[in-house]
């Protein structure tokens, strides 16, 4: 499952699967035409909320976004 961001006037994905008892969340940054990078950011949790919370507040602290 994917949800969607804009921060900074980008546009970023967190990305959650379940990792076995658990959820990881990754960042994907998508820029116009379509392509996607990989940002490095990854967070794991119980929930899927919570990593996906957790990857959010990553990727502010990068951009330096309250």
């Amino acid at each position: 499952m994917a949800r969607e961001l804009d921060l900074a006037g980008r546009k970023f994905w967190i990305i959650s699967d379940p990792d076995g008892n658990a959820w990881k969340a990754r960042v994907v940054e998508v820029r116009a035409g379509g392509d996607s990078d990989e940002i490095g950011i990854e967070a794991s949790a119980e929930t899927r909320t919570a990593a996906d919370a957790s990857a959010e507040r990553k990727l502010r602290r990068l951009l330096g976004l309250p």
